[in-house]
């Protein structure tokens, strides 16, 4: 930018005050949901559903703790954040239709740094098909705090459980693992030279997709309607939020069951082994204990085999149910058992 260019002047939110500001960012919502029946404007939105079961989940972020501002863009914060909301609705094998957002702020944030926000959740909102129907705006003194409410429906008989899985069901994961870690581990290392040297330029060429996997990552609204689709019913789900041996250890407490997943069977992007080998960590580590990925984590039962292969593709099969007395282990290609544990994702 040269600089004779003048920045754009920044509205304070003062000028506008916390209705004011409300007012503002209502004007740009649009309720699309046939079950929305009263969005923002009132002490609580209006819903309605017809013989569907409902489901309500929520996600927090704090800021320092979920995010840091340093490197990652209000507009891509406000597509996670309804990412990471709708995941879960989508793990119970429903579909999300409205959400509810609070934020608090500190003095540092403008009326335009708040639109920002808003504009990326806004598009996640179009993405997933919800509504944004409400929510809270108040100050903080701790940094940025954005709180979100999902609700779902889905028919009673179609929702379902981590506590559905069988003996011998098949362990089965859409997309990769470990990528999303690893673009949080490129920002951090490229934030550490910054803060050492402020004129060096961050160095990400190569490293997209581990990138947009940390910065915008997406919910798995594809599977379920392919699973939909084909007219198969998982006997378990979780979203992969917290790592794969977390999740997994969650999905086998509820379900009563112990599990045998295959190393080789693993996936992990290209990208994800380059720089977990560019800085020393080690690939299936993140690939367990990662987080953030927001991939399914589901079961059938084994008759499902060819079709699982047939008509998901990008859904690996990467072990099967057991007997809880065998325990949850991780088997090598030269078959040695190493336990899981449940480390997972801080945060």
């Amino acid at each position: 930018m040269k600089t004779s260019e003048k920045m754009p002047e920044k509205t304070p939110i003062a000028t506008l005050g916390a209705f004011g500001l409300i007012d503002r960012l209502a004007k740009t919502v649009e309720l699309k949901q046939p079950s929305t029946l009263k969005g923002i404007g009132d002490d609580a939105a209006v819903v309605r559903y017809k013989k569907a079961a409902t489901v309500v989940s929520a996600e927090l972020f704090l800021e320092g703790i979920h995010f840091d501002l340093t490197y990652t863009p209000l507009k891509h914060l406000g597509y996670k954040l309804v990412t990471a909301g709708v995941s879960d609705i989508y793990a119970m094998n429903a579909t999300p239709r409205q959400i509810l957002l609070s934020i608090g702020l500190d003095k540092r944030f403008c009326v335009e740094e708040v639109e920002e926000l808003y504009a990326g959740v806004k598009i996640a909102c179009e993405h997933y098909g919800v509504d944004l129907a409400g929510g809270d705006t108040t100050t903080s003194l701790t940094g940025l705090t954005l709180h979100i409410t999902v609700t779902g429906e889905a028919p009673e008989e179609n929702i379902v459980y981590r506590s559905g899985g069988k003996q011998a069901d098949l362990l089965c994961l859409t997309g990769d693992l470990g990528a999303a870690y690893m673009g949080l581990q490129l920002l951090e290392r490229e934030k550490r030279v910054f803060d050492g040297n402020p004129r060096k330029q961050p160095q990400l060429e190569g490293y997209n997709y581990i990138l947009q996997r940390h910065l915008k990552p997406e919910a798995r609204k594809d599977i379920i309607e392919l699973l939909a689709q084909h007219h198969i019913l998982p006997t378990s789900m979780i979203d992969v939020s917290d790592g794969l041996a977390s999740d997994a250890l969650h999905l086998c407490k509820q379900s009563n069951c112990g599990v045998r997943i295959y190393l080789e069977r693993l996936p992990i992007a290209s990208e994800t082994f380059r720089l977990a080998d560019e800085i020393h960590i080690d690939a299936v580590t993140a690939a367990l204990h990662g987080g953030d990925d927001y991939e399914l984590l589901f079961t059938v039962p084994v008759a499902l085999y060819d079709t699982i292969r047939k008509e998901l593709p990008s859904v690996d099969i990467i072990g099967h149910l057991c007997p809880p007395s065998e325990g949850a282990c991780l088997l090598t290609p030269d078959n040695q058992a190493i336990a899981l544990t449940a480390q997972g994702w801080v945060g």
